[in-house]
């Protein structure tokens, strides 16, 4: 499978955040990555519902909803009206995963988990048969724009490890910190979804950026 290329909008220009869901419409982006903070889970406060709903009405790509939030089983269902495609709970911030997770799905959204850097791949052994999608944080969150954690890697493989056998299909992302230099060796230890904010949107041309993203494989020599 080509891995998909999801341009963070944590990293947009908020006044003008229709002309940055547009440009990505015209992009070969596949899916549009919406952080969300609470100011709890995380020291940090994003989107609400509102600006979810607004960018949904102006997008063509599925959004990629991530959620830094402490109870986040109570907003699943407005996440999916405000136009979730995806929905990433942490697995820190759940209590009972299992459950959240049979929540999204029942709302006919894709599953994620995602785990801070400090999080063992292990931890995930009794709910990887069940999900679509783990995030793997290679930033702690909470703020863009964040230095590239090394041992990504190592946990990319392991988590590849893990879902061998049991879910082949696994999504694999990575969030923070991603870029020109380090996306191929993401892909060559497993990564299939690369989250990019600064990147993209930092670039004199955001379009070309994520073209390059899209085209890397883990077949290109690293840079």
């Amino acid at each position: 499978m080509k891995h998909l290329v999801a341009p963070s909008i944590l990293s947009a220009d908020f006044a003008n955040l229709q002309q940055d869901i547009e440009m990505i419409n015209r992009s070969e982006a596949d899916w549009v990555h919406v952080d969300i903070m609470d100011g709890l889970f995380v020291p940090n406060i994003s989107f609400g519902f509102p600006v979810l709903s607004a960018v949904k009405r102006h997008t063509e790509k599925p959004l990629d909803v991530h959620l830094m939030i402490v109870e986040p089983d109570r907003y699943l269902a407005q996440f999916k009206d405000a136009g979730a495609s995806n929905i990433t709970v942490h697995f820190e911030a759940c209590t009972h995963l299992h459950r959240t997770i049979q929540q999204i799905k029942e709302l006919g959204c894709k599953a994620g988990v995602a785990i801070n850097p400090h999080t063992p791949i292990n931890h995930l052994y009794d709910i990887v048969d069940d999900i679509d999608l783990v995030c793997i944080m290679s930033v702690n969150p909470g703020f863009g724009g964040q230095k590239f954690i090394e041992n990504t890697y190592r946990r990319i493989r392991e988590l590849r490890i893990l879902a061998q056998g049991r879910n082949d299909k696994l999504l694999i992302e990575i969030d923070g910190g991603v870029n020109h230099e380090n996306s191929i060796d993401l892909l060559k230890a497993g990564a299939n979804v690369l989250v990019a904010g600064n990147t993209v949107f930092s670039a004199k041309d955001p379009i070309a950026s994520i073209r390059l993203l899209k085209d890397v494989s883990p077949f290109t020599k690293s840079v």
